[in-house]
């Protein structure tokens, strides 16, 4: 009976661990598409963005929303491609913090006392997919799967000749 239990436990992990590949491919995909927007939008049509940031008493405003908007556009196309993801999500992270910190002050100190709140701030989505991506990796289907897989054979081979 355990031997059978172990067996589907096992091909339940297995089946699980497959979506779990897709689910990081369809959330990188989504939400990579929305950095890469928003990045885009900021970087095409600074003005407006730029007042905004004066708004909120952000310093330098015109460098910051080029630089926000470089590092949205730029992460979003590593995402969906799943390229340097770990390493991208960290300046995205900390984009989505400031925009949490300046633009949703309210929601973001209110995690404790009005989750409702913060997790319908705009910055959530985002900052929720770089870090489960930041946590959890690309997944199989990614770039970065490809250049692990890459390394990995150049490595066992010249380990092999050795």
């Amino acid at each position: 009976m355990l031997t059978k239990l172990k067996a589907i436990y096992e091909k339940w992990l297995l089946c699980t661990g497959i979506l779990a590949s897709f689910f990081l491919l369809l959330t990188r995909i989504n939400w990579g598409w929305q950095f890469l927007v928003t990045g885009k939008g900021k970087l095409a049509n600074p003005g407006p963005v730029i007042e905004f940031f004066q708004g909120l008493g952000i310093p330098f405003p015109t460098f910051n929303v080029y630089l926000v908007g470089l590092t949205e556009f730029l992460g979003g196309l590593f995402l969906i491609l799943g390229l340097g993801s770990r390493i991208i999500t960290i300046p995205l992270a900390i984009t989505m913090f400031v925009a949490y910190l300046t633009a949703d002050q309210a929601a973001f100190f209110s995690f404790f006392s009005d989750t409702e709140a913060f997790v319908k701030a705009t910055p959530f989505p985002f900052l929720i997919t770089v870090l489960t991506v930041l946590f959890f990796g690309a997944g199989t289907f990614s770039v970065d799967r490809l250049i692990g897989r890459f390394f990995s054979k150049s490595y066992s081979c010249a380990e092999d000749k050795g």
